[in-house]
């Protein structure tokens, strides 16, 4: 995707619902396979980077803080294509997912299924998350 015009960006971003808080939900979505890779955060200024920049960039709830996929950890996300729902008020990113996805160093943050009567986990970790993130 080549990154967008400040005109173009002030158009979507009055296009998109955000809630009270300010944020609309965000999945990342692997744009070749179709694996769902993880559902964030954005707010304006989340989107209005990942549109200028074409990486992912999300808003962390807990740190209060914009969060570029992969500034620590070096598993980014490169935007392929941008879109918003029906009701505008999710985003779909479909990105070229580098490494994993997950902070537990799995490729996509949904690894739990219901099984039966329980939860199973479906994937294993593929990178140890200490070596991610140097801890």
């Amino acid at each position: 995707m080549s990154t967008a015009r400040d005109s173009a960006i002030a158009e979507i971003l009055g296009q998109i619902a955000f809630n009270a808080e300010g944020l609309v939900p965000a999945i990342a979505q692997q744009h070749d396979t179709g694996e769902v890779l993880m559902l964030a955060w954005m707010n304006r200024a989340a989107v209005e980077e990942t549109l200028r920049t074409g990486k992912a960039c999300y808003w962390s709830r807990s740190r209060r803080a914009l969060w570029r996929k992969g500034e620590t950890s070096g598993q980014s996300q490169r935007l392929v294509e941008f879109r918003i729902d029906c009701d505008a008020d999710t985003v779909l990113l479909l990105v070229d997912q580098t490494g994993v996805a997950c902070h537990t160093g799995r490729r996509n943050c949904f690894f739990r299924a219901v099984r039966g009567d329980a939860l199973a986990t479906i994937a294993d970790v593929e990178i140890d998350p200490g070596k991610l993130y140097g801890v």
